[in-house]
């Protein structure tokens, strides 16, 4: 089904952010519980089905299927009767589309030559977006493809160094971002429209291409990309795209492009990795070198104007995006810690150690929201169910299900996808969890 952009918009105006998604996601795909991109229908990692709830984890996670996972850190997605798996293999990046009930292959394409270097394997690291019948991959290198979801022909590809001039040279001097560890941010889609951070300085640091045959509808700002996704947010009473870019944060007008704020957030690499979360018009980004940010944005007119809320160096965030339940967010902090943080004030409500093993500087966790209960998949492969209770941490169960991991897992109708592995192969499994 295709929208029309006027009325996606229209349905948007005035209306609250979660509502909003939650309709935009029944026109695109009604009454389906699909995990099409990462962090889910939204990128909230807010499951929306209250009957896919946990209340508990089983003492043990049933397998349903698992197969061989090569090297890559991309997340899979669900759409349909498919599981699309982004990986390495034969020196390739490769989307593979599965049988989502067996694991069984339906078919694969090569996207790119594969990427290395000392900070993880040699293959993809950006989950792959699925929207109606076509699928959308970008590898490390930046080569972006639309394929079919049905048997995997090209509809479209660009690519961010040859057509943009972006620039990739990997660990080499000091070069910032994507151009150092590969593109990591997966784009985004709303309504006909494919926002990619592409990360040239050439006036195409952000660009908006039609979904449908990749045309550039607009292209701006000088911004070299980090490793954040983009999102789209209504930030004081405006729908604005949401931009954690290299050398700071940026409000976009998703329309045309047209600048509407930045934030500047300087940092040695540019590791900059958390998707910014909105909470009472104050959005929060954070930098395991700076902190966590709360910036808050006032429209005067039709200008906006930001003002720096709070900045906690307790709440610090390295790569694991926090989920927001209400006026809190919960993630993962600098002493490998469970934090809550109160979002317009950035007070740190309660920290909770004993969960992770791995060393703070690359303590990883996935978090997915299930009504008053939080999902958390530890790097060291547990997971975890606690309360979204900003009072106090509350556990409600864990259970082992796989080995080490930095993956964002998907989630529908009580099953769990997850691939494990980070620097080496693994396995890509499908957990039944109720």
């Amino acid at each position: 089904m295709e929208l029309d952009e006027t009325r996606v918009y229209r349905l948007r105006k005035g209306m609250p952010r979660i509502a909003t998604f939650l309709v935009l996601t029944l026109l695109i795909n009604p009454l389906r519980a699909d995990w099409p991109q990462w962090r889910g229908p939204d990128r909230s990692a807010h499951v929306q089905q209250r009957g896919d709830h946990l209340k508990s984890l089983p003492a043990t996670a049933k397998v349903i299927w698992k197969r061989k996972a090569a090297e890559g850190l991309a997340s899979p997605v669900i759409a349909g009767d498919k599981v699309f798996h982004f990986e390495a293999a034969n020196g390739k990046e490769v989307l593979r589309a599965l049988k989502a009930d067996n694991g069984e292959e339906v078919w694969s394409q090569e996207i790119d030559d594969t990427f290395k270097d000392g900070q993880g394997p040699a293959g993809p690291r950006c989950t792959p977006l699925v929207d109606g019948d076509h699928v959308y991959a970008v590898s490390c290198r930046g080569e972006l493809q639309c394929r079919k979801t049905g048997n995997g022909a090209l509809v479209w590809r660009t690519s961010y160094t040859q057509d943009f001039g972006a620039t990739f040279i990997g660990e080499k001097g000091n070069a910032p971002g994507a151009s150092r560890h590969g593109n990591n941010g997966s784009p985004l889609i709303v309504g006909d429209r494919l926002y990619a951070f592409v990360g040239s300085t050439n006036n195409a640091g952000v660009v908006c291409f039609r979904k449908t045959d990749g045309k550039v509808l607009w292209r701006s700002q000088q911004e070299q990309a980090a490793y954040a996704p983009p999102i789209v947010q209504q930030v004081a009473g405006t729908d604005q795209l949401l931009c954690f870019m290299a050398d700071g944060l940026l409000g976009l007008n998703p329309g045309d492009g047209a600048l509407l704020w930045k934030v500047p957030v300087k940092t040695a690499s540019a590791r900059h990795v958390t998707i910014p979360v909105v909470i009472e018009d104050v959005v929060v980004i954070s930098s395991h070198q700076v902190g966590m940010i709360g910036t808050k944005i006032t429209k005067n007119g039709n200008a906006f104007s930001v003002e720096q809320a709070w900045l906690s160096k307790q709440a610090a965030m390295n790569f694991a995006s926090p989920v927001v339940v209400g006026k809190h967010l919960y993630g993962l902090g600098p002493e490998k810690n469970l934090i809550c943080v109160e979002g317009p004030s950035g007070n740190l409500k309660w920290s909770q150690t004993g969960y992770f093993s791995s060393s703070a500087d690359k303590a990883h966790a996935a978090f997915i929201v299930m009504g008053e209960n939080i999902l958390c998949l530890t790097d060291g492969g547990e997971l975890l169910l606690f309360a979204a209770n900003p009072e106090q941490f509350t556990e409600r169960g864990r259970v082992q299900v796989c080995g080490v991991n930095w993956c964002n897992p998907a989630y529908a109708d009580g099953r769990l996808y997850v691939r494990d592995g980070i620097k080496t192969t693994g396995e890509l499994l499908c957990l039944d969890l109720k």
